[in-house]
């Protein structure tokens, strides 16, 4: 069994995705006239008023925070390591590639969301890739596979690898049994993903910029005083990536090929773009400017937030560490710990149990929120449906605390792997609309007004996008 999802996993990244997603990042950079760094300075400008014009719903900067509270979690800290470990340091290059192009991916996604979004029972916006699936391409049925995807990898299975993760550190740092973690996981999870979706973003505004800097801080003093070492490891990265350290050995076709894959791999579960799941979050926000290419540019942050800022730091102490040893078995979460052991002294591996508590824990009930806009556009009728669906989510949270790490992290490859594909090919079949959002949102900014979504002026648009969120 492990033999065959071994080779699925193989299949989808070492064939299939590396070039969809690459592809797919380069037709949106260049049709989007390489927005993610053209319109750099407005992305931040947007991102400062992003708590504004919320009213009674949940505001951009909520959605933002709910978003990286998925995005960032075991990716950033154990998935860094597991790249670094099975791809070598040139991982980290092509880490950084797919995010800098995956940003432009990540404004289509998240833009069409917010177009297409829905209002639920509750007052709430739902929406993301099977709600534009369903009203922009008139397939629901497509929508249907994608929701399905979804519900597997970040309700069940990537639910399995955050508390995976948290277990392991806190078996490693305070020796304490992964069961009494895992039953810990269950109660805090339950708590909040029994609160509503409006609970699970005011938990994400509190906790992710606070757990970000800490760590950033901690990545940052150990750069200061390893300063001197820093070009070598930039030069060591850039090195590997092109296969430069292996030419000698006779090995730089497979070496290059591994670290491509393993950093895109990885890269993608950590910042999600292209994935589809964070345009969950991005449909939830009224957002301010009232346009849906704003919520774009504030979720194109994430992405940069999460890859080449937060995967960069772990990176980092790794890297800095003389820890990362091949084939020695020592991957994942304790290979970070290793590694500020070295630098910090004892409390190292402490604080990498706590941060990645905070990390995985928010990343739980963020998955759990995408999960659950899923589930109720598969079933409208949804009540016991989603108390049923709660508690399946938190069996899994179980499950992974005592999992096993190689199995769980293959299962979240395929399940990461088939949302993609799914979620691409509605990007490229909804590629117009996108870009004349986008040509919508800056031909009024740059006209000095404040950039107002009206349907009316796209008759596709104004007659697909369902009542209730932009049109009466």
């Amino acid at each position: 069994m492990t033999d065959i999802i071994n080779s699925i996993s193989g299949l989808l990244w070492g064939h299939i995705l590396v070039y969809l997603l690459i592809a797919a990042g380069l037709f949106f950079t260049l049709r989007l006239g390489f927005i993610q760094f053209t319109q750099f300075p407005h992305m931040i400008k947007v991102m400062f008023h992003s708590r504004q014009g919320s009213g009674e719903g949940i505001s951009s900067f909520q959605a933002f925070c709910t978003s990286l509270a998925a995005r960032v979690g075991t990716g950033n800290m154990a998935g860094v390591a597991v790249a670094l470990y099975l791809g070598g340091a040139g991982a980290i290059f092509w880490m950084w590639l797919i995010a800098l192009i995956g940003m432009a991916t990540s404004f289509a996604e998240s833009t069409l969301a917010q177009a297409y979004k829905t209002v639920d029972e509750d007052g709430n916006f739902r929406g993301g890739p099977a709600y534009y699936m369903e009203y922009g391409l008139g397939k629901r049925w497509m929508g249907v596979i994608f929701s399905l995807c979804l519900i597997l990898a970040f309700g069940l299975v990537f639910n399995a690898v955050q508390s995976n993760s948290i277990a392991a550190a806190f078996d490693v740092a305070f020796g304490i049994p992964k069961y009494i973690v895992g039953i810990t996981l269950v109660l805090g999870s339950g708590i909040i993903i029994f609160g509503g979706l409006k609970t699970i973003s005011r938990f994400a505004e509190m906790v992710v910029p606070f757990m970000a800097l800490a760590y950033l801080l901690v990545a940052l003093y150990v750069c200061a005083i390893n300063y001197e070492l820093l070009p070598n490891v930039f030069m060591h990265v850039i090195n590997s990536a092109f296969g430069l350290e292996q030419a000698g050995a006779g090995a730089i076709g497979y070496g290059v090929m591994q670290a491509m894959i393993q950093g895109i791999k990885r890269g993608l579960f950590s910042n999600e773009a292209g994935m589809g799941s964070a345009a969950n979050a991005a449909a939830t926000a009224t957002p301010n400017p009232p346009h849906p290419a704003s919520q774009g540019y504030v979720q194109m942050l994430g992405v940069f937030v999460d890859t080449i800022i937060i995967c960069t730091a772990t990176a980092a102490l790794i890297l800095l560490s003389q820890q990362l040893i091949p084939e020695s078995g020592v991957t994942g979460i304790a290979l970070t710990q290793a590694a500020l052991e070295e630098h910090v002294g004892s409390w190292g591996a402490t604080f990498v149990a706590i941060a990645i508590l905070f990390f995985a824990f928010t990343s739980i009930v963020a998955n759990y929120s995408y999960a659950e806009t899923n589930l109720l556009f598969l079933e409208h009728n949804h009540a016991a449906g989603i108390v049923i669906f709660r508690l399946l989510v938190l069996g899994m949270v179980m499950f992974g605390a005592l999992g096993e790490l190689p199995i769980v992290w293959t299962l979240a490859d395929i399940s990461m792997g088939l949302m993609a594909i799914v979620n691409v090919i509605a990007l490229f079949m909804l590629s117009g609309v996108v870009i004349w959002l986008a040509k919508d949102y800056n031909t009024q900014r740059e006209a000095g007004k404040l950039p107002t979504f009206d349907p009316s002026q796209n008759e596709k648009l104004n007659q697909t996008i369902p009542k209730g969120a932009w049109r009466k």
